[in-house]
C-alpha cells in the first residue's frame, strides 16, 4: 500500500495530522492545570478544591479549537484515503493534502492566539475546497458502479 506515492503522500499528511491534534490536546490539558479550570470534580479536588471546578475562557477556546479538529480532519482523513486509492495524480494529491494541512495549522493557531477574526474563518473555508473537489472526484469515479 505504501508503494502507492499518492497514499504515502496522504499517511504523511494525515500523520501530520493527528500529531497536531494531539499538540491541541496536551495544550488543552496544560492550560486547564495552568488556570485551575477542572472540566470534572476529581480533578478539582486533587488540584486544590472544588472551587476550582470552572470554566475558563481560555481553557474553552483551545478545547473549541480541538472540537473543530475532530470535525474536519476526520472526514479528510476518510475523503484522503479514498482518494489516494482512485489514481489522481501525485502533484495534484500532494496539493490537495498541503492546502488543507497548512490551512488546519493557521486555523487553530488563529484560535489559540486569537488572531483578527477573517483569518480563522478564511483558513476554515479554504481547507474545505480540497474537501469538496476529494469527495466530487471520489463520487465521479465511483458513480458508474452505482
Amino acid at each position: 500500500m505504501l508503494r502507492n506515492e499518492v497514499f504515502s503522500c496522504f499517511v504523511f499528511y494525515a500523520v501530520l495530522l493527528v500529531v497536531k491534534m494531539y499538540a491541541i490536546a496536551v495544550i488543552t490539558g496544560q492550560l486547564r492545570l495552568r488556570k485551575k479550570a477542572f472540566a470534572n470534580p476529581e480533578d478539582a479536588l486533587r488540584h486544590g478544591g472544588l472551587q476550582y471546578h470552572r470554566e475558563d475562557p481560555y481553557v474553552e477556546r483551545c478545547r473549541r479549537a480541538h472540537l473543530n479538529d475532530l470535525e474536519n480532519i476526520l472526514p479528510f482523513l476518510f475523503l484522503g484515503a479514498i482518494y489516494s486509492l482512485i489514481g489522481p495524480s501525485l502533484s495534484v494529491a500532494r496539493l490537495h493534502f498541503l492546502v488543507f494541512f497548512v490551512c488546519r495549522v493557521l486555523h487553530s493557531v488563529a484560535y489559540l492566539m486569537p488572531l483578527q477574526p477573517p483569518t480563522r474563518s478564511v483558513a476554515y473555508t479554504v481547507a474545505q475546497i480540497p474537501c469538496i473537489s476529494m469527495a466530487v472526484q471520489i463520487l465521479m469515479s465511483v458513480a458508474a458502479y452505482a
